[in-house]
């Protein structure tokens, strides 16, 4: 990139809410989001909650002109609901899936069935590589009696892996979406101190929009009243994030979001509102790398944010543990049940009431299974996280001597550096 080089990109985020045959006037909404995307000319369009393909579909042959590059994220039995539109062309794509995404048996929340994940694509801009990743984390249902809590805390570490793990070659990092996470949650507070991302609405130069940047309002007609009455402002859980490497400075200009209706007709695109940034990126002189005494400074923050999730992750791992017992004496029951009643049948006592009983037992023996399954693939996902996390705080003992104290990704390559270099 040549000194003194801008480059503005315009960013375009909204949570669709298209849930085919529930979502009210989805078909009017999308067709109204598609008029606005194509007056608008943003760079990238990065939505959530397409479930429906034909839906995408149809966006994709209405925004063809302005955004000749889309591409819809597919996974679970119903779809990640991820999709993007770029003026620009993808030279790469992938996704990743989530270990952990709820209960299957939870089926009106439905968060199992969609495969949340987290797509990504690589943008080259003006000889920089722009990687821009789209999300949708699992719902939060009760605040107060949170009973996914830590599969989202599990999600947000995913997530920060991925994108420590797939940005290596990036000049540019950019993550949008519904993290499902208010500001200050755990999930939120990890992925921002583990990969180091700004929060846009934060580091704006120029704010329009909602009160404290709220993503779901009351004055919004499809958000529900009842969910938003402990917050009268409303609840800020969509984002925009970025992040650029030494010898680029990127920067929020403007950050706009709609304020419970469309600029354009006054009735809203969804029950969440859109997200539209300008960003600047422009070349800036390699910085010096910061003290030994600095880091440390900066470290206390994460070293606590590592600790919470990791006796979050605790807890969830003992809920499932409890879980996976319960059922296993659930299957216990049923066989047991069956045996007597297979007893019962040798000795020619059958009747309508064993018969049915001897299906209640299979019911259990099989349900039982199944939800014991489940519930020990959950304690094996809840593990995994688990351990990266202690290999996190472990590893820092094999950097220089600092003890128990974890580094970001970035700073324990640059010391491992320094010390090779030393020998």
């Amino acid at each position: 990139m040549k000194p003194n080089f801008t480059l503005r990109l315009r960013v375009f985020n909204l949570n669709c809410w298209g849930i085919p045959y529930w979502s009210k006037h989805r078909g009017d909404r999308l067709k109204r989001l598609g008029d606005f995307l194509n007056v608008e000319g943003f760079d990238l369009a990065l939505l959530e909650e397409v479930w429906s393909e034909q839906d995408f579909e149809s966006l994709r042959q209405k925004l063809l002109s302005t955004y000749p590059a889309a591409h819809y994220f597919r996974s679970g039995i119903i779809g990640s609901g991820l999709c993007i539109f770029s003026k620009h062309p993808i030279q790469e794509l992938t996704q990743h899936v989530y270990t952990l995404n709820g209960y299957p048996y939870m089926i009106h929340h439905g968060d199992w069935f969609t495969g949340k994940a987290v797509g990504l694509l690589v943008l080259h801009l003006s000889g920089l590589v722009f990687n821009a990743y789209v999300t949708h984390l699992h719902a939060e249902y009760n605040r107060q009696k949170d009973i996914y809590l830590a599969h989202r805390v599990a999600q947000a570490w995913e997530l920060a892996q991925f994108i420590h793990h797939t940005s290596k070659r990036a000049d540019v990092i950019l993550l949008c979406g519904d993290l499902n996470l208010h500001p200050k949650d755990l999930g939120c507070r990890l992925l921002k101190e583990w990969t180091g991302l700004q929060d846009a609405y934060l580091e704006t130069q120029d704010f329009k929009g909602c009160e404290d940047g709220c993503t779901m309002v009351p004055q919004n007609c499809y958000t529900n009243q009842q969910e938003l009455a402990p917050f009268p402002f409303g609840i800020r859980i969509d984002y925009v994030l970025y992040k650029a490497v030494s010898g680029v400075h990127i920067s929020c200009k403007t950050f706009k979001t709609t304020t419970g209706h469309d600029p354009h007709s006054g009735s809203p695109f969804s029950d969440h509102e859109a997200l539209m940034v300008t960003l600047c990126v422009r070349h800036s002189p390699p910085q010096p790398s910061p003290s030994p005494k600095h880091e440390l400074s900066e470290m206390s923050p994460l070293i606590t944010v590592l600790k919470e999730a990791w006796m979050e992750l605790r807890l969830g791992m003992a809920q499932a543990h409890w879980w996976a017992a319960f059922f296993s004496y659930v299957i216990g029951l049923g066989l047991l049940l069956l045996v007597l009643l297979c007893v019962l049948l040798a000795g020619g006592n059958a009747g309508e009431v064993t018969w049915l009983l001897i299906s209640l037992s299979v019911s259990l023996v099989l349900g039982g299974g199944g939800v014991y399954l489940f519930h020990m693939q959950e304690v094996k996902g809840l593990c995994k996280a688990q351990a990266e996390l202690h290999h996190v705080l472990g590893r820092a003992r094999e950097v220089q001597g600092l003890g128990s104290v974890p580094q970001p990704p970035h700073l324990l390559g640059q010391l491992e550096e320094d010390r090779a270099e030393e020998q």
